[in-house]
C-alpha cells in the first residue's frame, strides 16, 4: 500500500475536495458566542449569525447549498463544556439554517459556546 503525505488538497474545479465522491471537510462550520452581542469566534463557509430571540439563531452560509437535505450537527454550552445544552437545527434553506439552544426541559437559553457544522453539497 502507498502512503501520500500532503499539506494542502485543492479541488482543481473549485469547491470542496473529494475522494471517491466524498467531501473531505464540512461544507461550513462556526463557533460563536450566543450571549450578549452575538459574535463569530471562528468559522469557515459562514458569513454571519443572526440573533432572532432567546436561544434562536440563523447561521448564514457564504455559498449556496445544492439542496436542503444537508446534515447539521452542533453542540452548545452555557458556560463550561461540562454544562452542555441541546442545540437543534430547524428551518433548513439553501442559504441558511436556524438553530435553537435549550435546557433539557426544552426552555430556550442563550449559550456562551455554540458550535455548528454543515455537511452537504454546494451549488
Amino acid at each position: 500500500m502507498s502512503l501520500i503525505k500532503v499539506n494542502d488538497i485543492t479541488n482543481a474545479s473549485g469547491g470542496i475536495p473529494t475522494v471517491k465522491s466524498q467531501q473531505l471537510i464540512p461544507t461550513a462550520w462556526v463557533n460563536f458566542n450566543g450571549t450578549g452581542t452575538v459574535a463569530i469566534r471562528d468559522s469557515e463557509g459562514v458569513s454571519s449569525i443572526v440573533d432572532i430571540i432567546t436561544g434562536n439563531y440563523i447561521v448564514n452560509f457564504t455559498s449556496t447549498m445544492s439542496n436542503t437535505d444537508y446534515c447539521t450537527v452542533g453542540t452548545a454550552s452555557r458556560n463550561l463544556p461540562s454544562e452542555l445544552m441541546n442545540l437543534s437545527p430547524y428551518a433548513y434553506t439553501t442559504t441558511s439554517v436556524k438553530v435553537v439552544t435549550q435546557y433539557q426541559n426544552n426552555t430556550n437559553i442563550n449559550c456562551l459556546i455554540n458550535n455548528v457544522a454543515i455537511l452537504g453539497g454546494q451549488s
